[in-house]
């Protein structure tokens, strides 16, 4: 950067503290007061004019300037705040940027009343008023009320990252992207939210977080109806009507509707999961799984059905229990006409169509749908029954097991058969019950051909093909 240092034959009767412009001056005077202390910052400078820095020494005559010495030397950003640090290239933007630790913003707009600390940036702010938006995209006709705006918007058609990290080596589209970026590495979260107290490095990270302890969404999907509190989340949500998944995984080839899922499924790939349970010893990739897990060491279960009062440790465990008190299956399946409450359970459905089982135990080879019916099957291996009944001390593999099973200390019986009238605590055994009211043997041996109703009764029969007698007579 070249810094131009112009001496006079004339010394100035009075030096231009801060280099200011007449017109400015007037706007400033008011606060003149409170920024004197601000010479201290050009004191602090002072030594470095003699190595180039840039100084203007003009007598006030009424022609103007009187001859003029000009010396041409190469100076780096010899501005420096001495309160946070940053640099400046010229004095003027340093004297800005003090106003920012001052609070001082003299530049009011008559519209809305927001302050500026410059009159540029006051004059930028006027255009949201009104609808004038001069600045037009080539490429694909977006426009902007600024210039810089427009420059900066190009870059994304140029897929350019001009602006990298010295630090991690991540790469940006804008400067101040790297700015705000840099601030990560340095530990610095300036922005604080006087609610909970949580630090943000920029404050519409803090404007958009101080939603959350409103109740105001104002952002709402107009396919769904669902609302959002910011709009970014609002954009990503809209992919999943329109089914675009633009970021794909180029190791496994998944794809994701957003570039942080993509993110945090690296994760997955490299092995790293930073998020550490202190209780169990459980690592997770991400802080948000981390929180869930922690609700399973307490009893807690803060999430409550309106109808029928069953409580749940997760809101999602609560939103997908909710649609099971709903008629509405919007999920069908192409293949047998089934629906379903949730695209989730779709999913699972389908590949029992497709023979598919992407989930295999480790320990002796057996494949699943669902990874759910994996880690169920995983407790055989260890042989824990985790699961204790409080009345009769009975112990159970799978929680599930146990939940039936106190069906039968509650006698409760819900599963009524429409023939006979009996009477099951689970849905399951009335299927096997309605096959004796039928001809149907659909369980047949594969070495002489009998069939049977149930598989039960076709696992007792193949012990008479093996030979095998496992009960012993004791006397």
């Amino acid at each position: 950067m070249v810094f131009v240092k112009v001496e006079s034959e004339e010394d100035m009767s009075e030096p231009e503290t801060w280099g200011i412009k007449k017109e400015e001056q007037g706007g400033l005077m008011k606060v003149k007061e409170e920024i004197e202390d601000l010479n201290e910052v050009e004191e602090t400078h002072q030594d470095q004019n003699d190595a180039g820095e840039q100084s203007m020494s003009c007598s006030k005559t009424e022609n103007g300037c009187s001859q003029i010495n000009t010396d041409i030397t190469e100076v780096e950003r010899p501005y420096t705040c001495s309160q946070c640090g940053n640099i400046f290239k010229h004095k003027r933007s340093l004297m800005y940027h003090m106003l920012n630790h001052a609070g001082i913003k003299p530049f009011t707009c008559s519209e809305c009343g927001k302050s500026f600390t410059q009159k540029k940036q006051l004059n930028n702010h006027v255009l949201v008023h009104s609808s004038e938006k001069p600045f037009s995209c080539s490429q694909c006709g977006s426009a902007f009320t600024r210039k810089a705006n427009l420059k900066n918007h190009m870059i994304i058609h140029s897929g350019m990252k001009p602006f990298s990290c010295s630090e991690c080596g991540n790469t940006f589209k804008h400067k101040r992207s790297l700015m705000y970026h840099t601030l990560v590495h340095a530990g610095i979260k300036p922005f604080t939210c006087s609610e909970c107290g949580k630090c943000f490095t920029q404050k519409k990270q803090l404007d958009d977080h101080a939603l959350v302890h409103s109740s105001e969404k104002p952002f709402t999907c107009v396919q769904c109806g669902s609302t959002f509190t910011r709009k970014a989340n609002l954009k990503n949500h809209m992919k999943i009507h329109s089914g675009e998944k633009p970021f794909s995984c180029s190791q496994c080839g998944n794809t994701f509707t957003c570039k942080g899922s993509l993110k945090h499924h690296m994760l997955i790939h490299a092995g790293i999961k930073p998020f550490v349970c202190s209780q169990c010893g459980k690592s997770f990739t991400q802080k948000g799984h981390l929180t869930i897990h922690l609700v399973t060491h307490s009893s807690e279960k803060p999430f409550s059905c309106s109808l029928c009062e069953r409580s749940f440790t997760h809101k999602k465990q609560l939103d997908e229990h909710v649609h099971n008190h709903s008629s509405e299956k919007p999920f069908t399946c192409s293949e047998c006409g089934k629906g379903f409450t949730l695209k989730k359970k779709l999913d699972e459905h389908v590949r029992v169509h497709s023979s598919e089982k992407p989930f295999t135990c480790s320990q002796c080879g057996s494949t699943f749908t669902r990874k759910a019916s994996l880690n169920n099957h995983m407790i055989i291996h260890t042989g824990k029954k985790p699961f204790s009944c409080s009345q009769c001390g009975n112990a159970f593999k799978r929680k599930g097991c146990l939940k039936n099973h106190m069906l039968i200390h509650n006698r409760i019986k819900s599963f009524s058969c429409s023939q006979c009238g009996r009477s099951f605590t689970q849905k399951g055994h009335l299927k096997v019950h309605l096959i004796t009211h039928s001809s149907e043997k659909p369980f047949t041996c594969s070495q002489c051909g009998n069939t049977f109703k149930r598989k039960e009764c076709l696992k007792n029969h193949m012990l008479i093909h093996t030979e095998k007698k496992p009960f012993t007579c004791s006397v």
